[in-house]
């Protein structure tokens, strides 16, 4: 069974979001360790990785695509999402964050996407 182009180019494009996401949680951590910071500040920059991984997905998905960049955007940031929660739920057994948090960073992460896409 051969993927469709375009659906290979959307997982490899998810799969290098996640590396860039890994490596600016790595960064966000060592900065956090090395000054010092308070905890509260963390969930900023938490969501400034969201904001930029998003970001950086949508535009990439939106270059690749001919028409309605904007969806495949959405698409995008919707699925990081819809897969950082799984993986979030897998290793820790529970879905850390409230509803109300959670649909926050979708509408943050789907958002970001979209503008990724529709600035390709």
């Amino acid at each position: 069974m051969k993927l469709n182009p375009k659906i290979l180019f959307f997982i490899k494009s998810l799969f290098f979001t996640y590396v860039l996401t890994g490596i600016m949680l790595f960064a966000l951590a060592f900065l956090f360790y090395k000054m010092k910071m308070p905890q509260n500040q963390l969930r900023i920059g938490i969501y400034a990785i969201y904001i930029i991984s998003c970001l950086t997905g949508g535009f990439i998905i939106g270059k690749s695509m001919q028409h309605k960049k904007f969806l495949w955007g959405l698409l995008f940031g919707v699925l990081y999402f819809l897969i950082l929660i799984f993986l979030s739920f897998l290793i820790q057994k529970e879905i850390a964050q409230g509803i109300a948090s959670s649909i926050l960073t979708m509408a943050i992460c789907g958002v970001c996407g979209m503008v990724g896409g529709m600035i390709s």
